[in-house]
């Protein structure tokens, strides 16, 4: 069985129910080490800017840029009166409708699983069913290795997940950005590119996307590995860079998408 993160407990009014924390993904990015060309491993040292002489570990504090170039140092005690409260619980604070986050809000993604040897699986099971019945998702906080989190608990696939959450002032303004207002587009223009969309659309399903790029340089790093020269080839760049008539591109768009056969229409789902 794997080890779980976090144990603790989600309180539900006055149930307690003691679970642990499992990681639901693990990265498959391909990490390569910093390396001279002739072999040898690159190793980073922490060195003072002003003299240039490397700097123990011991020696290092924790200081706060308050403006450019003028720092408040903070010493690990002082650190201390900050601290969130060490508490084993998650406690729900509210219940909502998941469809009501932003998918924008969501972090990092965990099982939620009973804990062994607790007599936990009756008050999981109550909470899961419980919460499947009504729909909704568990808004609560919790802290994890000195960090404090907001995370919503759902039910899937006969368990709880765990989400963590970014809070709201963790979410940057896109007012920024030079985003388009509301125009009005052609019928004809608006037509064809929902036919469009109809076209490439299907029910999701996850196998169906592969890391590419990630399979390419594992392929690579083998050749490589038996002695074999890479020799990149120069594609020519097929993205349009003057599109000027939408209803022509998206005509063709639509051609093209009918010589490589019509995607099988996903499935309408009931609601429950």
């Amino acid at each position: 069985m794997p080890r779980s993160i976090w144990n603790g407990t989600i309180s539900f009014g006055l149930v307690n129910v003691p679970v642990g924390l499992y990681s639901a993904v693990e990265s498959k990015d391909i990490r390569f080490h910093q390396m001279t060309k002739s072999g040898h491993r690159i190793r980073n040292k922490r060195v003072d800017e002003k003299t240039g002489r490397e700097v123990d570990y011991d020696s290092l504090v924790r200081g706060f840029e308050q403006r450019k170039g003028s720092y408040v140092i903070v010493e690990p005690e002082e650190l201390d009166a900050a601290a969130p409260r060490q508490t084993r619980m998650i406690e729900i604070e509210d219940f909502v409708e998941l469809a009501d986050i932003d998918p924008i809000y969501y972090n990092t993604t965990y099982y939620v699983a009973p804990r062994t040897g607790n007599a936990a699986d009756k008050s999981y099971a109550l909470l899961r069913e419980a919460m499947e019945k009504s729909g909704k998702a568990a808004i609560g906080r919790f802290v994890m290795r000195t960090k404090q989190y907001l995370a919503v608990v759902r039910p899937a696939d006969g368990m709880l997940v765990l989400e963590t959450l970014y809070y709201e002032d963790e979410i940057r303004d896109p007012k920024a950005l030079d985003i388009p207002k509301r125009t009005s587009v052609g019928v004809r223009e608006l037509k064809i590119a929902r036919q469009l969309i109809d076209s490439l659309t299907a029910e999701w399903k996850p196998s169906r996307y592969h890391d590419t790029y990630r399979a390419e340089v594992e392929k690579i790093i083998r050749r490589k590995a038996k002695g074999e020269s890479i020799v990149a080839e120069e594609e020519a760049d097929a993205t349009p860079t003057n599109v000027t008539d939408l209803v022509a591109a998206l005509e063709a768009s639509l051609a093209r998408k009918g010589k490589r056969g019509a995607r099988r229409p996903a499935r309408k789902t009931r609601a429950s």
